[in-house]
């Protein structure tokens, strides 16, 4: 499998560049490589975070409370308990 390759100059600040070349020597990497990790993470923590926003947008809470009450009757356990704030989500949506 072949993967395709872009380049792109990167202007980066002369502190992060420093930064980033002691980290790439002492995790044994190069600078590109480290760039491209770091991409990637930050965009699949994007990505998650779409991903939940939309899908909290879609739920019922109707159907959340279902499906919570088939859980059962056995109580929680210590340090399991449900603040009483936390019973109604607040999800705010980024501008």
């Amino acid at each position: 499998m072949t993967t395709k390759v872009s380049n792109y100059a990167l202007r980066l600040q002369t502190s992060l560049l420093a930064e980033l070349k002691k980290v790439a020597e002492q995790e044994s990497t190069s600078v590109n490589q480290l760039i491209n990790v770091a991409v990637a993470e930050k965009l699949a923590a994007l990505r998650t975070e779409t991903y939940f926003r939309e899908r909290v947008a879609r739920g019922e809470r109707k159907a959340f409370r279902r499906i919570l009450d088939k859980a059962g009757t056995e109580a929680p356990r210590p340090g399991d308990e449900l603040p009483d704030e936390s019973r109604t989500p607040q999800v705010t949506a980024k501008a």
